[in-house]
C-alpha cells in the first residue's frame, strides 16, 4: 500500500543548529523589520506593517491568524498589514536579525537560545497550552501506550528531535540503551511499513494522517507523560517589548480575537487554510479539518477559560522550565516569560477573556 503525505510536519529544530544561527544574529538589530512602532498608541497613522514569522507552512495550524487577517482584526488594531511568513522556522534568527517583529515558536527553541547564548528573547503568550508531541504507533504493531512500552522497541526519531526525545526518556527514567532509536525523516511511512514500532510525531498532524488511512493508532503524548511545555509561543525581543509595548498589545488583541473565532469555528479555519492561505499546498480538506478540531483542545484549557487565551500560568511556566531542565537547559522563568503585556491587555479589555461564543 502506498501512502501520500502532502505535508511533513515541522519539528523543533535541533538545539545546536538553532544556536549556531542565533549566535551569528545576536549582535544584529533586535527591532522589527517593518513595524512603524512607537511607545505611544497607534494614533491616526497606526503601527504600520508587522512581520509575523510562522513556525510551519500555511496550514490550519495558523487558523487564528487567518481569521485576524480576514476579519480585519489586524487593521482594527492599527496595522497597515501583517505579513505572515511561512516556515519551517524556529523564529530565533528572524527575531534576532530584525527580519521579524514577532514569531510563533516553542519553548524549547526559544529556551535553548536564551539559556545557551543569552538571546534577548521573551515569550509573551502561548497558543498551545500543551505541546502536541507524541510517540505514534500502530495498535496492531508497537501499541505503545505507556513510557514503559518503549523498552525493547524501535523508535523513529528525527535528528532535530533527538534532544527532546532524550529528555522524554530521562523524564520517564528510561535509558536510551533499553530501546533502539532509528533515524527517520518526517514522513511516517517507516511506521506504516513496519520499519519502526513507534514514530515521533504531532498529535495534530501525523497522528491524524495515519489514522485517516484506516489504521488504528496508539499515542503516547509527551505533555501527559512527564514532559509538558508550551508551544506555538508568541515570542519577540526584549527591545521590542521596551520600545513598542503598545504595538505588541494591539497585536495581542487582534490575535485573541482571531483565535476566539478559530476555537468557535474550526470548519471555517480549515477552509481558510485549504482554499485561501494554503491554497497552493494541496492540503487534504478532511485531514485539515481534523487537525483544526484537534488543535483547539490544545488552545483551550481550564486556565485559558479563566484567564483568557494565550495565558501561561505560573504553574505551567514552572512545568515548562522543569522540562527544559530535563533537556539540560538551565533557565529561570523570568528569563523566558513576560506575561505583563497579556495581563495588561486583559485588564484593559476584560471582554476578551471569554472565548466561547
Amino acid at each position: 500500500m502506498t501512502f501520500r503525505f502532502s505535508t511533513s510536519r515541522r519539528r523543533l529544530a535541533a538545539v545546536g543548529a538553532g544556536l549556531a544561527v542565533a549566535a551569528l544574529a545576536l549582535t544584529a538589530c533586535a527591532g522589527g523589520s517593518g513595524s512603524d512602532a512607537s511607545e505611544s498608541p497607534a494614533g491616526e497613522e497606526g503601527f504600520g506593517d508587522l512581520t509575523l514569522q510562522l513556525s510551519w507552512i500555511l496550514n490550519e495550524e495558523f487558523a487564528g491568524e487567518y481569521f485576524a487577517d480576514t476579519n480585519g482584526y489586524y487593521e482594527e488594531a492599527g496595522f497597515s498589514s501583517v505579513n505572515l511568513v511561512p516556515g519551517p522556522e524556529t523564529g530565533v534568527a528572524p527575531l534576532l536579525s530584525g527580519s521579524a517583529d514577532v514569531a510563533l515558536s516553542d519553548a524549547v527553541s526559544i529556551g535553548s537560545a536564551v539559556a545557551s547564548e543569552g538571546a534577548p528573547l521573551k515569550i509573551i503568550g502561548a497558543t498551545f497550552q500543551a505541546n502536541p508531541f507524541t510517540i505514534l504507533s500502530l495498535a496492531a504493531g508497537g501499541d505503545i501506550a505507556t513510557p514503559e512500552d518503549l523498552i525493547g522497541k524501535r523508535i523513529g526519531v528525527q535528528d532535530s528531535n533527538r534532544t527532546l526525545f532524550d529528555a522524554f526518556l530521562l523524564a520517564n527514567e528510561i535509558d536510551a540503551s533499553e530501546l533502539t532509536i532509528v533515524p527517520v525523516q518526517y514522513d511516517p511511512a517507516p511506521l506504516v511499513n513496519g520499519e519502526v514500532d513507534g514514530f515521533m510525531a504531532y498529535l495534530t498532524n501525523e497522528a491524524i494522517t495515519v489514522a485517516a488511512e484506516g489504521l488504528e493508532t496508539t499515542n503516547l503524548p509527551f505533555a501527559d507523560n512527564g514532559l509538558p511545555f508550551v508551544a506555538e509561543t508568541i515570542t519577540t525581543t526584549d527591545e521590542t517589548i521596551a520600545s513598542s509595548r503598545d504595538m505588541l498589545k494591539a497585536f495581542l488583541v487582534a490575535e485573541i480575537k482571531g483565535w476566539t473565532d478559530a476555537v468557535n469555528d474550526p470548519e471555517e479555519g480549515s477552509r481558510l487554510a485549504v482554499e485561501v492561505y494554503g491554497a497552493e499546498l494541496d492540503l487534504n480538506p478532511e485531514n485539515s479539518l481534523a487537525g483544526a478540531i484537534a488543535q483547539n483542545e490544545l488552545v483551550v484549557s481550564e486556565e485559558t477559560e479563566e484567564f483568557g487565551l494565550f495565558w501561561i500560568s505560573e504553574e505551567l511556566q514552572a512545568a515548562t522550565i522543569e522540562s527544559l531542565e530535563r533537556a539540560g537547559l538551565e533557565i529561570e522563568a523570568g528569563d523566558l516569560f513576560d506575561l505583563s503585556l497579556l495581563a495588561e491587555v486583559y485588564e484593559e479589555n476584560p471582554e476578551l477573556v471569554a472565548y466561547a461564543g
